[in-house]
């Protein structure tokens, strides 16, 4: 059955697109507008810099670890329902971090407000429930195109909010925009999906049957390999910034909106073009876009002419393959199984925040004291090389087997 078409502010129709836009901007925000913060948190409560960058990497965990859950309550119990109670979560836990008297306390209200990884999670799927794949994957482009201006500018905004009003003027931003986000969701997101009769648990024993399709496997490859270039990037970027190039900080920053502009572009091809090429070659192609620029910048890093402007350019490259890629290799994962969309997100989510997390941890890791970009440069290589390799297989299966 085809959903009714979207109107603005009716609950009873699917979201505007703007609705699901700022959705998952709301989870994007709260995961790096602080960041300029960690230091003045660390003051503030009398710990260590590295206590207090726990905020960051339990944040980033446990939003792993919940995607497993949201996708399956989303499809027993419907999108709006779970996406409205892990807005309030999300509120109440952005209130606890206010009120924090300790840094343990902060973590983990820190943690709670994890919740609000429930806007990536389901703005994916509800725009499946909406349209054919081939517009889905346009429409996820739309979407994350709105979504990426976020990372690019929140760390700014942050770091000028808390040189003026304190860290906590942070935490004040997000609660007073996650308030409005959830009364506009509470006004607009119609439910998209129809209940299923099967109990949450019945839900969480469905990931089985999607880690046993080899088309899953596939795009979720394809995804978390493709992905992977971006989260090494941000692991190991800051090494390369200050030890090669001997970057300050303000200038690391500037430079760090390079993969964000780049996502946006790949994300406007991937809405204007997905419909008329197809999902599986927009990954194809996509995956293929993001490699090559690496392969360039391997080969002048092993001559010695990487620049700031050559490194950094050529990651915007990567975006621009990432943003073609990424949501075409979403609306695949989620098109394995339609009664299984929520489930599908969810796991996929976690495959690819989970194996981000690691690569990002590696990258810090192989990039110790030293001059050297290429450890980072060789790891982002390879991950780009499995997203093609995954690609390609996925291309060829679907034609052996005629889909």
């Amino acid at each position: 059955m085809t959903p009714a078409a979207p109107q603005f502010l009716n609950r009873r129709t699917p979201p505007h697109l703007v609705t699901l836009i700022l959705m998952a901007a709301l989870s994007a925000m709260t995961m790096n507008i602080f960041l300029p913060s960690l230091p003045a948190i660390a003051a503030w409560y009398g710990t260590s810099y590295g206590t207090a960058q726990l905020s960051v990497s339990l944040y980033l965990g446990l939003s792993g670890a919940l995607q497993l859950v949201i996708g399956p309550l989303a499809d027993r119990y419907g999108r709006r329902p779970v996406t409205l109670w892990a807005c309030v979560v999300f509120l109440v836990a952005t209130v606890g971090i206010l009120l924090a008297p300790t840094i343990e306390v902060f973590l983990v209200f820190r943690m709670v407000q994890a919740a609000v990884a429930t806007g990536m999670v389901l703005s994916r799927a509800i725009v499946r429930d909406m349209v054919p794949e081939a517009q889905a994957a346009a429409m996820i482009g739309w979407v994350t195109m709105g979504m990426s201006l976020v990372p690019m500018f929140a760390p700014a905004i942050g770091g000028w909010m808390d040189q003026m009003l304190g860290w906590q003027a942070n935490f004040v931003l997000l609660l007073v925009l996650g308030g409005m986000v959830t009364l506009l969701l509470w006004a607009d997101l119609g439910e998209t999906s129809v209940r299923r009769p099967a109990s949450l648990m019945d839900q969480v024993r469905s990931y089985p049957v999607l880690l046993k399709s080899w088309r899953f496997w596939g795009y979720a490859i394809c995804a978390s390999a493709g992905s992977g270039t971006f989260f090494s990037f941000l692991g190991g970027a800051p090494a390369v910034g200050t030890q090669v190039f001997g970057m300050s900080p303000a200038e690391l920053g500037i430079w760090f909106a390079s993969p964000g502009v780049g996502y946006m572009a790949g994300n406007y091809l991937s809405a204007r073009l997905a419909m008329r090429l197809g999902i599986m070659r927009m990954v194809v192609y996509g995956t293929i876009v993001l490699t090559l620029p690496l392969l360039v910048m391997l080969a002048l890093a092993l001559a010695g002419w990487l620049t700031p402007v050559t490194f950094f350019g050529l990651i915007a490259l990567v975006g621009i393959g990432n943003g073609m890629s990424l949501p075409s290799a979403n609306t695949g994962l989620m098109s394995v199984r339609p009664d299984l969309i929520g489930s599908a997100s969810g796991l996929g989510g976690a495959l690819m925040i989970g194996g981000g997390a690691a690569l990002s941890a590696l990258a810090a890791a192989v990039m110790g004291p030293g001059n050297s970009p290429l450890p980072l440069i060789v790891l982002m290589v390879c991950s780009a090389l499995v997203a093609v390799v995954a690609s390609l297989v996925v291309m060829a299966r679907s034609r052996q087997l005629g889909l």
